[in-house]
């Protein structure tokens, strides 16, 4: 059995209730995945879909996003969603810096805002779907009548 799929869910301030909208509206695809999130925007989802299985960690600003950062590292995040302010200037920008170079390094896909971040999880909903959908080659029926 494979391992269970991780994504990360950040959002700063001024885009949490865009987060939440997002994960509202994905809640079937995200139900797939457990989520890690940094503390507050954790929270919120949570409150909008309690049926999501959602791990908060510590807010960005106080380790949050160094504790994503770390799961990114040792390869225990496969997507990060991070809905970031850029008109907001943020006290801890090299936290944020730091982790969008890590997920660039490790290569694992990264939506910084909500148009990328629809694409990435429709993507994942239609290859998971593809998945399911194709023939299991061991039960396959062979033209030659062998097994």
């Amino acid at each position: 059995m494979a391992a269970e799929k991780c994504i990360a869910l950040i959002a700063h301030d001024q885009k949490k209730d865009d987060m939440v909208d997002f994960a509202r509206l994905h809640r079937q695809t995200l139900s797939q995945y457990q989520i890690f999130a940094t503390g507050t925007t954790g929270g919120r989802v949570l409150e909008a879909c309690p049926e999501l299985e959602v791990i908060r960690l510590k807010s960005g600003p106080l380790g949050g996003d160094q504790q994503i950062g770390a799961l990114i590292a040792t390869g225990e995040i496969d997507m990060l969603i991070f809905f970031i302010d850029p008109l907001t200037s943020m006290p801890h920008d090299v936290d944020v810096k730091a982790l969008m170079r890590l997920a660039t390094v490790y290569d694992i896909p990264m939506a910084l805002n909500r148009a990328t971040a629809e694409r990435l999880v429709d993507f994942s909903a239609a290859a998971g779907k593809a998945a399911n959908d194709s023939p299991d080659p061991a039960n396959a029926n062979h033209a030659d009548g062998g097994t």
